[in-house]
């Protein structure tokens, strides 16, 4: 396989974006409306401390990969903790380093920042992912609970 770039999202790869975020939530049996699409998007280019940022990964040209991560604040720590809420890699390229090297672009991120934790939850059906998690990554044993 070619070398894997990873580089920030910009506002020209807004349809390979989509075609990589609308896999992912595909690939867990979920869905958003065309408002959480455009809001999500523009909130990726909004300035703020808080706000959502994101990679791509390309190989060859091709965009094969995509991670969605955010800092937040946290009561345990000066400098807060750093969320990486979708990860997702196109089928062909799952294996070949892809979601590493975006794991590794957020940590490196993260590490600009000053923020040492980077934390992330997966489904425990997803097997593929989480051999990738148990080999860059702790797993922490904590359980998550949801109130939606």
């Amino acid at each position: 396989m070619a070398e894997v770039v990873i580089r920030p999202l910009e506002k020209t790869d807004h349809s390979e974006w989509r075609r990589l975020w609308t896999a992912y939530l595909t690939f867990y049996q979920s869905e958003v409306s065309e408002t959480v699409y455009e809001t999500t998007w523009q909130r990726l280019f909004t300035d703020g401390e808080f706000e959502p940022c994101g990679f791509i990964a390309l190989v060859d040209g091709k965009a094969v990969g995509l991670v969605h991560y955010l800092f937040h604040r946290s009561s345990w720590s000066m400098e807060g903790n750093c969320y990486l809420q979708d990860l997702f890699t196109d089928g062909e390229a799952r294996g070949k380093g892809v979601g590493a090297a975006l794991i590794e672009a957020v940590r490196k991120a993260a590490a600009e920042r000053g923020v040492t934790n980077v934390y992330w939850m997966t489904h425990e059906t997803n097997a593929t992912a989480r051999r990738l998690y148990d080999r860059v990554a702790r797993r922490t044993g904590f359980i998550e609970y949801d109130l939606s």
